[in-house]
């Protein structure tokens, strides 16, 4: 008795979700986006909220779904804001039947940066006031240069120092990197008279031909006197002697096109 009031549940349950189903049709729409990209239309859900049925919209945001009037179609996407759509019977009938959803927006928040120029690895306590700062090349050359007292040498007994040094003075890397340091404290000096003067002072106040400006300040970085003159940024003193090489130099270049 039990199993056919089972059964009879079973015929009845399957008879009103088949009557249910009979009476809704396949609804075809698609979707857009009011942003550029059209792969975010790809992957949305589209579940009608009455049956739980479900579809995946496709590369161009189109889908299909059973459905009927007055059932609320539901849009989900983790790039979209959720949106609920209640059918009307126009919709089934309408071949462009499309649905507008909205992108979801994350707005930072404001950023302020503020600059502190009293706090320093000085300041902090890492390294003390008085320790002497590298360029690139100097940090090179002193990692070549520099002897190892706590390298062991294989193991030898009260330790010994790292060959190292001597292997980059053989190789003639230790003089590679001297003339590499020497390249980049010139380069500095330039830029930095570059700075101090203008091309047309070199022309106009020096007379040095305009051809000639570039290797005159080469010439100019060349002389010790003057690069000491010129780093302490001293621009009177560096004035006064950059007029009495350029002095010389004109009389170089006398003597050249003699």
């Amino acid at each position: 008795m039990i199993h056919k009031f089972i059964c009879f549940l079973i015929v009845v349950l399957g008879q009103n979700g088949w009557s249910q189903n009979s009476e809704r049709s396949v609804i075809n729409g698609k979707i857009t986006s009011n942003t550029a990209n059209t792969s975010d239309l790809e992957g949305v859900y589209v579940i009608n909220a009455q049956t739980e049925a479900s579809a995946i919209t496709d590369a161009s945001g189109s889908f299909s779904i059973l459905a009927k009037a007055d059932d609320v179609l539901v849009f989900s996407s983790v790039g979209f804001k959720e949106k609920r759509v209640v059918l009307t019977s126009e919709n089934f009938t309408d071949l462009n039947f499309t649905i507008k959803l909205n992108m979801v927006m994350h707005q930072l928040e404001e950023v302020i940066v503020k600059r502190y120029d009293n706090i320093n690895a000085v300041a902090l306590g890492i390294v003390s006031a008085d320790q002497k700062s590298y360029t690139q090349a100097e940090r090179k050359l002193k990692t070549a240069t520099a002897l190892d007292p706590t390298a062991t040498a294989g193991g030898m007994v009260g330790g010994s120092i790292s060959a190292d040094p001597l292997l980059n003075f053989f190789s003639g890397r230790t003089a590679m990197l001297k003339k590499e340091k020497e390249v980049e404290k010139k380069e500095f000096f330039m830029k930095l008279l570059e700075k101090m003067f203008s091309w047309e002072h070199f022309v106009e106040r020096l007379k040095i031909p305009a051809e000639y400006v570039k290797g005159f300040e080469y010439y100019a970085v060349e002389n010790d006197k003057f690069t000491v003159i010129l780093n302490s940024k001293n621009k009177t003193s560096t004035e006064f002697l950059l007029g009495e090489l350029a002095v010389k130099y004109k009389e170089l270049i006398a003597g050249e096109n003699k």
